[in-house]
């Protein structure tokens, strides 16, 4: 495919740059159902990680390529440095996916140059054009990217670019590293490549970006006017420091903006095709599991998937949607697949009837996650006389997708009030399998609930985030805590769901040490072996 393609090409990078914000590290079977949902989104390329850095990344970029690597399914890509090791690595990762891609990297910046590679131009593109040569020795589809590109002297870049292109690259990426660029800047970037790389017409030309400026997704919607086809981005837009370019605004922007972006792509301005292949109705579903699953939680003025992103408080709004919804919205709810919140299910509903909606709402569950699922169901049912589409995501996310079961709890009590001090009583089981219990006295009910099971369970953290939000209105609702929890250097997320905040917030707490306890376990054995 030339440059010149009348689609954008989407790659997903949530599973290798999203996962590497503090606190959003996932666990092969959370990477796994990501990836799976990403293919139903309709994502051209995912990649599923950075197969060199560690034997789990390895094992989950393998078992990506082996389950979601099908004939119909995406490209499933592995980060590599411009290292033989790496790329090698990368190469056997992507081995079972029937299209696989190799994505390397060097700095092309002189401050990349001078204090981190501690390089001459001239070695860094020898190296490139090597390692680009190696890579194309196990795939035909390899991606190279000149690291901090958006700091680069322009025509050393196009040097690289050359160089990387004649050796076998059929995509360059050009990353804005450190989230600098200005869109008139990016766009210029893109817009020079275009002119002075002599052979750029044998790749695309792919855009990666951070938005520590808040000016990601402007600087790709700029790239693409100035002829980026490949945009590389993130669900939420998470990623390290402020994040990456969100998947669902570049889509959502291109969707809704399309008669203006089509001349861009060499189409007829009225023209209605989609620029891109994502299926828009599967967009919040996906917000909602990337977020439950790295704790990482999506603020209510978030474009596109926020939770006020479709509300309207103002009377004058009020007013205008009921009349016309195009007073005040530019686009569907029910677009990115948010549909009315409707009343399917109850306490008397059965088996057949839970498993039907769930496929419906795009869950293939197993018979183990179903009866799992299925058992939470009929306990909210009992609290609560309707179940909406919401109380079931939250209720099958919540009991499916769970930290390791290494401390399990089995009681929470809490006696509080206007004129009475915190009081909270646990009982946990441990790992071992013995029951414990112990009580404790806060400043409110969670934190009395919090130092109790501290003290049950013994591992030294900081809570440094508690967050409560509504699944749906009503004083029945379902409530969802996501808190994180600092061990020395590493962030640890928990998250969970239930009518009762308090037992919400004690399974969120436990999940989160759950993480924190399994990783302490991991690195022991790693420091014995060593």
């Amino acid at each position: 495919m030339s440059q010149q393609s009348e689609r954008i090409i989407i790659f997903d990078t949530t599973l290798r740059d999203g996962e590497q914000c503090p606190g959003a590290t996932l666990n092969i079977e959370e990477k796994l159902a990501i990836a799976k949902q990403l293919a139903r989104l309709g994502v051209d390329i995912i990649e599923a990680g950075f197969a060199f850095a560690s034997p789990g990344d390895f094992e989950a970029v393998s078992k990506i390529a082996q389950q979601v690597g099908t004939e119909n399914g995406p490209v499933i890509c592995s980060l590599a440095r411009a290292r033989k090791e790496d790329i090698k690595a990368a190469a056997e990762s992507i081995k079972p996916a029937v299209k696989g891609r190799i994505h390397t990297f060097i700095a092309t910046s002189d401050i990349h140059l001078k204090y981190k590679l501690k390089k001459s131009r001239e070695e860094v593109v020898a190296i490139a054009e090597e390692m680009v040569a190696y890579a194309k020795s196990f795939t035909d589809d390899v991606e190279f990217s000149p690291e901090d590109a958006g700091r680069s002297d322009p025509e050393f870049l196009y040097t690289v670019l050359e160089r990387a292109i004649a050796a076998g690259a059929t995509t360059v990426n050009i990353p804005d590293t450190v989230g600098y660029t200005t869109p008139s800047e990016f766009g210029a970037i893109i817009k020079g490549i275009k002119e002075n790389v002599p052979n750029i017409d044998q790749a695309i030309i792919s855009v990666h970006g951070h938005n520590d400026l808040g000016l990601a997704v402007a600087n790709f919607l700029e790239a693409v006017k100035n002829g980026a086809r490949q945009l590389e981005c993130t669900i939420n837009g998470i990623g390290e420091r402020a994040g990456n370019a969100a998947l669902e605004e570049l889509v959502m922007g291109l969707h809704v903006r399309r008669q203006y972006f089509n001349p861009f792509l060499g189409r007829a301005v009225e023209s209605e095709a989609p620029l891109t292949n994502i299926d828009t109705k599967q967009i919040y579903k996906t917000s909602r599991l990337v977020s439950n699953l790295t704790g990482m939680l999506v603020q209510p003025n978030k474009a596109i998937v926020g939770a006020n992103a479709f509300a309207h408080e103002s009377g004058i709004h009020q007013d205008g949607v009921l009349k016309n919804k195009l007073t005040y919205e530019i686009m569907d709810a029910q677009l990115i697949g948010l549909n009315d919140n409707q009343i399917v299910l109850g306490k008397h509903s059965g088996r057949n009837a839970f498993r039907t909606r769930l496929r419906e709402l795009g869950y293939e569950l197993s018979e183990t996650e179903l009866n799992k699922a299925f058992v939470r169901f009929k306990e909210v049912a009992d609290k609560k006389k309707e179940i909406s589409d919401w109380d079931l995501e939250a209720i099958v996310n919540d009991e499916i997708q769970q930290a390791p079961d290494l401390f399990k709890l089995e009681l929470v009590q809490v006696s509080c009030g206007s004129n009475a001090k915190p009081t909270a009583t646990v009982t946990l089981r441990n790992p071992q399998g013995e029951e414990l219990m112990d009580a404790a006295i806060g400043t409110g009910p969670v934190d009395a609930v919090y130092k109790a099971i501290n003290r049950v369970v013994d591992i030294p953290n900081q809570l440094i985030e508690f967050s409560v939000q509504s699944v749906t209105a009503g004083i029945d609702a379902i409530g969802e805590v996501t808190i994180r929890l600092k061990y020395e250097d590493r962030v640890f997320s928990g998250r969970s769901a239930n009518t009762d905040i308090i037992v919400a917030s004690a399974q969120a707490y436990v999940n989160a040490l759950n993480r924190l306890y399994a990783a302490i376990q991991v690195s022991s054995k790693q420091q014995v072996t060593a």
